[in-house]
């Protein structure tokens, strides 16, 4: 029932477009977890040392974006019942994105905040106005949009939103264009990412795929339409506060609306597994689930940094906020769909309309099972060694701990290429 449910997603989608996005995030957690091993130093540092912002943007960019670029051009068709605008608009957005990705990391690194930030960041924004026409124009040139179409439309805004407000900070650095200097803007332009784009793009897809992976015909849309009012009202009323310098109690508003739409949406995820018709839950839902409990971490952080900061204490703690947001509920949420959606699509590329020997398999088999739980072992023990490490402050801890999420990101990537090379057996 859930291959028959995406049965639709190959014929309107192009896997040219999409699969080169998810090598390219592949590619990146590699990157990163490396970057990391390397640069555990970090966790000792301020939040704006350029070896952090240039992990932040590794992650944020290369890894989660990238990623939910390609599904969301696979996932946006059976969304609003219709076909993707354009995919040479989904090869610009590759093209543009993957250009500029390194050009900005390069600049972040080396702190040179001349050329090659304003470069990167123009390169992004380029690719990032491409996803956003490509969406807009899918959404209205189909008959159907429903709540979660309207996700994916306002998740592309908001993520414009971000990478342009990150446009005019990078060129704040060597021009006053802004009224303050750009590090006083510094949470404003990550949280316009992490709640307009991921949080909003997340629950969107997820309220839609949970369900269908799980087999539940769940559906409660009033639900969906009030965490959309939630998580928009969320944001707004932190961009007010945050422009009106309002006191930092204001952001307690902020965080309980937050709050309450990822408490719903996580009633909204546990209510379609009461009523899953399939009653054995595979390990890649049991990852997706995972990361919905984990939406609660950073949250969590960040009443402790309220109530921490304003004495001036533990700043770390501000990191172990980043770290559960991109390591956390992103990572865990992307490992599990990746390999619920990804295998459907090359099944589709190799085994539609093609002559073969003998029963094809199940998209199911395309990837490798023990690569896959050592995975899903792997990361989940360096998650929680990582933050361990990060509450402690210990070297050996923190190396311990990315470590695994180092052996974890290989094996990602390993199970990836598993599925991109599978081959039929000739007829």
């Amino acid at each position: 029932m859930a291959v028959s449910s995406l049965s639709g997603l190959q014929e309107t989608t192009s896997y040219k477009v999409v699969l080169p996005f998810y090598a390219t995030g592949a590619l990146s957690l590699v990157i990163g977890t490396i970057y990391l091993l390397f640069h555990t130093h970090i966790f000792f540092e301020h939040n704006f040392h350029p070896h952090t912002l240039a992990l932040t943007h590794i992650m944020a960019l290369g890894w989660g974006t990238m990623l939910i670029f390609g599904a969301s051009y696979q996932l946006l068709p059976v969304l609003i019942e219709g076909k993707l605008s354009s995919d040479f608009l989904g090869y610009l957005t590759y093209i543009f994105t993957l250009l500029g990705v390194p050009v900005l990391v390069y600049g972040f690194y080396t702190f040179k905040t001349g050329l090659p930030l304003q470069i990167g960041a123009v390169l992004v924004n380029i690719g990032v106005l491409c996803y956003l026409f490509n969406v807009f124009e899918s959404a209205v040139e189909s008959e159907r949009r429903d709540v979660h179409a309207w996700y994916i439309v306002t998740a592309a805004l908001w993520l414009f939103t971000t990478t342009f407000f990150g446009l005019l900070l990078v060129f704040n650095f060597t021009k006053s264009i802004l009224p303050d200097n750009s590090v006083s803007y510094l949470a404003l332009h990550a949280h316009l990412g992490l709640i307009g784009w991921f949080l909003m793009l997340v629950i969107g897809v997820g309220s839609r795929l949970i369900p269908m992976f799980l087999i539940s015909k769940y559906k409660n849309n009033t639900i969906l339409w009030i965490i959309y009012a939630l998580v928009n009202m969320s944001l707004i009323s932190f961009i007010l506060i945050k422009t009106l310098h309002l006191p930092a109690n204001f952001d307690y508003l902020s965080i309980a609306l937050a709050l309450s739409g990822i408490v719903l949406f996580a009633y909204h995820c546990w209510a379609a597994y009461k009523v899953r018709i399939r009653k054995a839950v595979d390990e890649q839902m049991k990852i997706s689930l995972t990361a919905v409990g984990q939406m609660l971490l950073p949250i969590v952080t960040l009443l402790v940094i309220l109530a921490i900061l304003p004495v001036g204490k533990d700043n770390h703690i501000v990191i172990l906020y980043g770290f559960c947001i991109f390591f956390g509920w992103i990572t865990a949420l992307i490992f599990g769909m990746t390999f619920k959606t990804l295998p459907f699509i090359v099944f589709k590329k190799v085994y539609n309309r093609k002559k073969h020997k003998g029963r094809p398999p199940i998209p199911k088999d395309l990837f490798n099972d023990k690569v896959f739980n050592s995975m899903a072992i792997s990361y989940l023990s360096g998650f929680v060694i990582t933050v361990i490490g990060i509450i402690l402050l210990n070297e050996i801890i923190l190396k311990i701990g990315v470590f695994a999420l180092m052996l974890s990101a290989i094996l990602y990537a390993l199970n990836i290429g598993i599925i991109f090379t599978h081959k039929p057996k000739e007829a």
